[in-house]
């Protein structure tokens, strides 16, 4: 079996060969990537930002003197770092320079407050947090104090100062705790040389769907999270021509590598970052940016779809919406999207746990309408089982059983969840309910009243 952090549930060696020689896995981490991606699209723009546009070979340069700072600040290979940021490119640059440090990011929403911040701290034993200072009114680095204070793991803050504000802070300060703050604009270095880092490893995490102050953790290796992005990039035809917006959370497996901003690095084309899915806002960005691809979930469609019908905004750019979440978006409101948007659209039905499926651009538009489509990766298992464990016939509903190449095998530090969500042979029980049609395609079909995974069917 292959070596990962402790805490976490490796593939078994049989599959480890498997996902080798089948070409998903390919031994390059998510932070060499972009070495190459600078390398072949260097002045293209890798990251736009309302005024702010950085290039691949400045993202890279970035994030090479980021992970220098923040050896210099202290982090050591294999320590967690609570990154709580919201759409903006320095989400991008600090999650690529921690990677490249050997730190691993636990990606937080920024919906998060102490209850749910402190519990990843404790669980990950998280060195470093990285966030806000103060954002919507909640002050991000008094909170940070707080855990800090609290036990003995936070020692490092770096701070995200909103225009025209400044840390409370202010520099290089250190608390009674023995907590030291930064603004994270100061982690600066010159680079140092590469460090030797393995694919198997975890490159961050995720955190799951579950709506309690303790999430689950999702431990995503470069391997897996490498070949999903790439495979969903490929799936959609991503070019260097292709505009995404980002206008879901970052830290969503959705916008992140759905293909999302890593799938779109990979072939080279822009990604847009939006601090929010406000209709207006992202429409006007959408008319600007001329953005090709972007995703959204039902109630975010409604929205942008409602907006569009009372004040029309150039639209035209658009080849790709994909939609999912855990609600459906009902047949009507898909085509009358399609309609307005005059684009393809595309079902993603998925789970930051690794469970992705996806209509295909060649699809039949009632395929798109009807399904939340077929496995991405010809090596996803797939089993529909009723209560007592059996597969039901073909048809029929049961509970989506999932394992792959891009389906890590347990949460991180949590074997009693491990042993209810997920089967002896590694199934992952995602607690949706399913049906095949005679294509393979899948139909969610709603949720288990008991669900053994506590996780809702989202895409994030």
């Amino acid at each position: 079996m292959t070596t990962m952090l402790d805490g976490c549930t490796p593939w078994p060696r049989e599959y480890v060969d498997r996902y080798w020689s089948a070409g998903h896995w390919r031994g390059n981490t998510l932070d060499n990537l972009l070495r190459g991606w600078a390398l072949q699209y260097g002045p293209r723009t890798a990251l736009v930002h309302g005024g702010t546009r950085l290039t691949y070979a400045a993202l890279n340069r970035r994030a090479d003197r980021m992970a220098a700072g923040f050896r210099l600040r202290g982090l050591r290979p294999g320590q967690r770092v609570v990154v709580q940021l919201p759409n903006v490119p320095e989400f991008v640059t600090t999650v690529f320079a921690l990677m490249r440090a050997g730190a691993v990011p636990v990606l937080c929403p920024v919906a998060y407050r102490a209850p749910e911040v402190s519990h990843l701290v404790r669980l990950t034993q998280a060195v470093g947090y990285v966030g806000p200072s103060v954002r919507a009114g909640y002050d991000h680095t008094a909170m940070a104090a707080d855990i800090a204070a609290q036990g003995p793991f936070l020692r490092r803050v770096f701070t995200l100062d909103a225009p025209g504000t400044a840390s409370p802070y202010g520099g290089l300060t250190t608390d009674p705790a023995g907590c030291q703050y930064s603004p994270l604009g100061s982690i600066d270095a010159a680079p140092e040389p590469p460090l030797a880092l393995s694919a198997d490893q975890v490159a961050f995490f995720l955190c799951s769907g579950a709506a309690a102050t303790a999430p689950r953790l999702v431990p995503r290796t470069h391997n897996d999270y490498a070949y999903q992005a790439r495979a969903a990039a490929e799936l959609v035809s991503l070019t260097e021509s292709d505009v995404y917006l980002a206008a879901l959370p970052a830290e969503s497996d959705f916008a992140f590598g759905s293909p999302g901003i890593v799938g779109t690095l990979s072939a080279g084309g822009t990604v847009v970052l939006a601090e929010g899915s406000e209709p207006a806002a992202c429409l006007a960005v959408i008319a600007r940016e001329r953005v090709t691809v972007t995703s959204v979930v039902p109630a975010v469609a409604r929205l942008w779809l409602g907006a569009l019908c009372a004040a029309p905004a150039d639209v035209s750019s658009l080849r790709l919406v994909q939609f999912g979440g855990d609600a459906a978006l009902d047949r009507q409101a898909a085509e009358r999207l399609a309609r307005a948007w005059g684009c393809r659209l595309q079902q993603v039905f998925g789970m930051p746990e690794g469970v992705l499926a996806l209509t295909r651009p060649a699809d039949p538009e009632e395929t798109v309408l009807i399904t939340q489509g077929r496995p991405l990766s010809p090596d996803d298992e797939i089993r529909i089982v009723g209560t007592d464990g059996r597969d039901v016939p073909e048809g029929e509903s049961g509970e989506l059983l999932a394992r792959g190449p891009h389906t890590p095998r347990g949460y991180y530090r949590a074997p009693e969840h491990n042993a209810r969500s997920y089967t002896p042979d590694g199934y992952f029980r995602t607690g949706a309910l399913a049906r095949r049609t005679p294509d393979g395609g899948l139909v969610v079909t709603g949720r288990l009243g008991d669900d053994p995974s506590g996780l809702p069917a989202t895409s994030g």
